[in-house]
């Protein structure tokens, strides 16, 4: 079993290189390897090439891996933790408030370092929203989907209502932003939302072993030493917050955080903390190449 989780880490970790690489040389104008060697090694942007590589694509290549890695996280710990296959940010309504979030702060007229910070906020409203519908006995798994599909609808209707009030020139790029967008060369933006989700992955790593024992159920994990309620409530907080800032910097992109850690979770087995590499690898690839 170890032989088969290491073969197919070394095939995930080959093919992201590879999908990486094609991201450098693929675009409309295709670019050949020792231009891209070339223009990594310089590190300066003088000529055409050097500017296309590390000011369009090496940037979008970085942020389709963050932010397919964090949504893919999330969802595959959110899908443990509630033993639920359509769990995810998107179907609990995390990425819509998260948006909703950004939202805001564009209507105020905050800068680009605090479009993270505003989506953490609209995360983890909706989170708490989640986790307090989850608290009722009355609540099962799929009621909490439902939930978070009626969140998602209110929160799409809130943002359709501040359109109302953005200046036209902001609207095309909130529109292109909340489809789903890894055009971004803010490279400020990506480093904050780099390190937020490199962190919250850390951390949903290290919270992986409790994910595993209370698949088994409450009871038993309690028996086991594992404060369920305050697991829960981490990982929670921590996968809102990661989807939260790949929000902030890609708008939403649900089908990621959903389908690829159910079907990693085939290939690897219940098992969360080889579940999380593997599901970030694919997500990652998955963004890339998409």
């Amino acid at each position: 079993m170890r032989s088969n989780k290491a073969v197919i880490f070394s095939a995930l970790f080959i093919i992201l290189l590879l999908s990486a690489s094609l991201g450098l040389i693929l675009g409309g104008k295709t670019l050949s390897v020792s231009q891209i060697v070339n223009a990594l090694s310089a590190g300066n942007t003088h000529d055409i090439v050097s500017t296309i590589v590390l000011k369009i694509r090496l940037p979008r290549v970085l942020l389709a891996v963050v932010v397919g890695a964090g949504l893919a996280a999330s969802g595959c710990i959110l899908q443990g933790i509630l033993r639920n296959p359509l769990a995810g940010p998107y179907t609990l309504g995390i990425s819509g408030g998260a948006a909703l979030g950004v939202s805001l702060g564009v209507l105020m007229g905050l800068g680009t370092v605090m479009s993270p910070v505003s989506a953490a906020f609209g995360a983890l409203l909706s989170v708490s929203l989640v986790y307090f519908a989850s608290s009722r006995r009355y609540f099962s798994a799929h009621s909490l989907i439902l939930s978070g599909v009626i969140l998602n609808f209110l929160f799409s209707s809130m943002i359709l209502l501040l359109f109302a009030l953005v200046r036209p020139d902001e609207l095309q790029s909130i529109m292109q932003w909340l489809l789903g967008d890894l055009s971004s060369t803010d490279t400020l933006l990506i480093k904050i939302s780099s390190l937020i989700t490199i962190a919250g992955l850390a951390l949903l790593y290290i919270l992986a072993r409790d994910v595993d024992i209370l698949t088994l159920g409450e009871e038993k994990a309690t028996h086991l030493g594992v404060d369920a309620n305050r697991t829960i409530k981490f990982v929670f907080i921590i996968a809102s917050l990661v989807a939260g800032a790949c929000v902030a910097s890609s708008g939403i992109i649900g089908f990621v955080g959903i389908v690829i850690p159910h079907f990693m979770r085939r290939l690897m087995g219940p098992a969360h903390r080889p579940l999380i590499v593997a599901s970030s690898l694919a997500g990652a690839i998955f963004l890339i190449l998409s």
